[in-house]
């Protein structure tokens, strides 16, 4: 008798738990939504600096590549700012300076930007084409329409002088389906 009686609030309890965490993951979309306004929002970036941010009741994490130290500290004092954030973890790596890698970054920019299957890139506020040059070896990140734009960013990024090229770059049609 007593299982029966006690098995409603156990329902009950989970039901409760559940509408909590419910109301937790909707404040951390609400608050991943207000991150990436403000690293979109922050003027100093550029296609050289790559910034991800994760969101879990709360605390932040910020991972990424920035080509100068200020740029990471200035990111952390823009998403502290933002209300309901807990706490923040700030895992951004600055890349070296290097005169061969920043010549290098150019170059690859030059390369993909130039070409005319992505000048409709070009011309965006926030290219969506990420170039990141660390000790000579080439990342492309970012968001391109089709697997061919992905080839084709990869060729074109190739045989610059570069170590190595990865290509992290995915498609519209993957960034939807995660």
């Amino acid at each position: 008798m007593k299982i029966k009686l006690l098995f409603p609030w156990v329902i009950a309890a989970v039901l409760a738990i559940a509408a909590t965490a419910s109301a937790q993951d909707r404040r951390d979309v609400r608050l991943a939504d207000e991150i990436a306004d403000a690293v979109l929002g922050y003027a100093q970036l550029s296609i050289f600096d790559d910034i991800n941010a994760s969101v879990e009741n709360g605390a932040v994490i910020l991972t990424g590549k920035v080509t100068t130290p200020y740029k990471k500290s200035d990111l952390q004092k823009r998403i502290e700012r933002i209300d309901g954030v807990r706490s923040l973890r700030n895992d951004v790596d600055v890349l070296s300076v290097s005169i061969y890698d920043e010549d290098l970054r150019y170059r690859v920019a030059r390369a993909i930007y130039g070409n005319p299957s992505f000048w409709s890139y070009a011309s965006m506020a926030n290219p969506p084409i990420h170039i990141i040059v660390e000790r000579g070896r080439v990342t492309l990140v970012g968001v391109v329409s089709s697997n061919v734009e992905r080839m084709l960013a990869r060729s074109l990024a190739t045989g610059l002088g570069e170590l190595s090229v990865t290509n992290a770059l995915k498609t519209d049609a993957e960034v939807k389906s995660n």
